[in-house]
């Protein structure tokens, strides 16, 4: 009986690993435990059982595999001989993890574009004895999240081992 306590605590640890993976990439926790999850099972679980797995509610977890489902990272299938929904790992789970990080850094790449370009404009209309400094503080850092941008290019193309 203690060994069994003891595989908990361990399977406890990986599952708040994977949650903190997920937090620092901007995820609920809930998404790393389902990952951990179904990891360390190594096999497709019942959603059910993916409920009691990582502590979450039915419905909670069933929404978290909504957006897993959309980035490629969990299958939902059916058995022909059970009525329940099933849950597996879709795909290679770094590949995963490689395009969603990139997709989000492209993201915050475009939005700062965008306030950069929005600010400039409204500086046009602007007076002031700072604005030189402004817009050159401007397109320095448009020009630096131009660059990242170009870096972010080639790791994008870079393959995973």
């Amino acid at each position: 009986m203690p060994y069994f306590n003891e595989i908990g605590e361990i399977e406890k640890k990986i599952f708040n690993t994977f949650g903190e993976v997920a937090k620092s990439i901007g995820f609920s926790p809930i998404h790393g435990n389902i990952i951990a999850a179904l990891m360390v099972k190594g096999e497709s679980l019942s959603l059910q059982d993916l409920a009691r797995k990582t502590g979450y509610s039915v419905s909670m977890v069933s929404l978290s595999l909504d957006l897993l489902e959309i980035l490629g990272i969990i299958k939902k299938i059916k058995k022909p001989t059970d009525r329940k929904l099933y849950i597996e790992l879709g795909g290679d789970l770094l590949e995963s993890l490689k395009r969603i990080l990139l997709m989000r850094i492209n993201k915050n790449i475009s939005d700062s574009l965008l306030e950069f370009e929005q600010s400039k404009k409204r500086m046009e209309k602007l007076q002031g004895e700072n604005k030189r400094d402004v817009l050159k503080a401007i397109n320095t850092l448009e020009s630096e999240i131009n660059r990242l941008k170009r870096y972010v290019d080639l790791l994008s193309d870079i393959r995973l081992p």
